[in-house]
């Protein structure tokens, strides 16, 4: 039979699975083998429509993903203050803000698909007012959030026609901070876009060995990067750095026991942290994943973070007794956006107390000890204290390495590469490395959020 040639180009992924970072058969097995992920992926498919890469690295951890796959939908699908356009266009210039056009480009889809006007993506100046005075808000909470002063707010339900209500001013600064955080954990976890979407494939058909010279300036030299066997450890690697950490958390627990720090010397502790994660940044010559250019969905593209403190200029701390999310922020997102500080809350919980009491190969471990480090650490950068901890742990349990990679993804994580991935926790599970991303975003939106919504306390007061 004589073959006939068409005409018709075959796209091919560029990426090897979902995540650049994670071997794709490591992901297959964990959402082949469990039926609560066939149910979870039956539910996102009929919701979004679409089974997105972000979902299928969450499957490691199925009870996360069940409550932010239900906050999502709610925030973007149910009834709520904001029109639907407005709820993805909001996503829009939130993941905008760090370049990752992952994000943008599944949004400026599900934007066009609830019958958004097109205009609208050619730029913010395009967008109704109301939103482009969203414009500076977006730019301090995703890079400067404790600047965020009632004054803010006010300028934004006081501009008459387009002024903003509560209620939408409460669902959008959830919208903001929600896609902030998911372009960290999108950054911190290597997601790759999916094959259809821009970055996703290439029309090049494959060379003999499926790797060419030219998959070096295309993105696709992870393609040799996942053939070797499926480990995160580096073979010369010596098993100690697991046992050292146990070892710290054991004699950190003793410590507890028999002395405590006074309340000086906790303060002390706290300010001495607060200046050396201003010390803590990653190497701005390393080369990270290629990027399309969406600067057009924001303004001030020079404007990014900086530390707090940096230059003498001082912010002071926000105690967590003064306004926490359990005792303020949770009620008043509640009372103007009702369910929606519930599911919140839930998810906060979720991420802060999920366990499987391992710690790479070992068994019956007690983690939270390090989970409170790596949450009060973020904290800690962004000015929040807990009078109550002790943060000379923090020292003692998370090297320099993995600070790197923490500031990285939760402050500019469009700076993140696979080595600062590769570099920490080299004993680790992918999947506990994940976990650690877990806590990283809803570390960072709860800290975006507390300095929001005490903002909005204060005008309503």
């Amino acid at each position: 039979m004589q073959k006939i040639e068409l005409g018709v180009r075959i796209p091919r992924p560029l990426g090897q699975g979902p995540s650049r970072y994670i071997p794709e058969v490591e992901i297959l097995h964990v959402s082949t083998e469990d039926t609560q992920m066939h149910t979870l992926f039956a539910e996102s498919f009929t919701t979004l429509g679409r089974l997105d890469n972000i979902t299928l690295v969450m499957v490691f951890h199925p009870q996360y993903l069940e409550s932010f796959l239900k906050t999502q939908h709610y925030l973007l699908q149910m009834d709520g203050p904001l029109p639907l356009h407005y709820r993805h266009y909001i996503g829009i210039m939130a993941a905008a803000r760090h370049q990752c056009s992952y994000l943008v480009n599944l949004h400026v889809s599900d934007f066009l698909h609830v019958g958004g006007d097109p205009q609208w993506l050619n730029g913010l100046e395009n967008a109704p007012q109301k939103l482009q005075n969203l414009g500076e808000l977006n730019k301090i909470l995703a890079h400067r959030p404790w600047l965020i002063t009632k004054e803010h707010i006010e300028q934004l339900l006081k501009t008459e026609e387009h002024s903003w209500s509560l209620a939408e001013l409460i669902h959008a600064v959830v919208l903001l901070t929600h896609y902030h955080s998911l372009a960290s954990f999108t950054f911190g976890c290597g997601i790759n876009p999916e094959i259809h979407c821009d970055g996703g494939h290439t029309f090049r058909p494959p060379s003999v060995s499926d790797y060419c010279i030219c998959d070096i300036t295309n993105g696709n030299h992870s393609v040799c990067e996942t053939q070797g066997p499926v480990r995160n450890i580096p073979p010369t690697e010596p098993s100690s750095e697991v046992e050292a950490l146990m070892e710290k958390m054991k004699q950190l627990q003793e410590c507890r026991d028999e002395a405590k720090a006074s309340k000086e010397e906790k303060a002390t502790r706290f300010e001495r942290e607060k200046r050396e994660s201003m010390l803590v940044c990653c190497s701005e010559d390393e080369e990270t994943a290629p990027t399309r250019d969406v600067s057009r969905h924001f303004e001030d593209t020079s404007y990014g973070y900086k530390d707090f403190s940096r230059h003498g200029m001082h912010v002071p701390t926000l105690h967590a007794q003064d306004y926490s999310w359990e005792d303020h922020g949770y009620s008043l997102v509640n009372r103007l956006y009702p369910d929606v500080g519930q599911l919140i809350d839930e998810k906060f919980h979720i991420a802060y107390d999920l366990t499987y009491n391992t710690m790479a190969m070992h068994k019956d471990v007690d983690t939270s000890m390090l989970r409170r480090a790596i949450w009060n650490y973020i904290h800690c950068m962004f000015g929040i204290r807990y009078d109550d901890y002790d943060y000379g742990e923090i020292n003692q349990l998370l090297d320099r390495s993995f600070k790197v990679y923490i500031k990285t993804v939760v402050c500019m994580p469009e700076k993140t590469t696979k080595r600062m991935y590769d570099s920490f926790w080299r004993q680790f599970k992918h999947s506990e490395k994940v976990h650690v991303n877990l806590l990283l975003i809803e570390a960072r939106m709860q800290a975006e959020l507390l300095y929001a919504l005490r903002a909005i306390t204060r005008y309503m007061t």
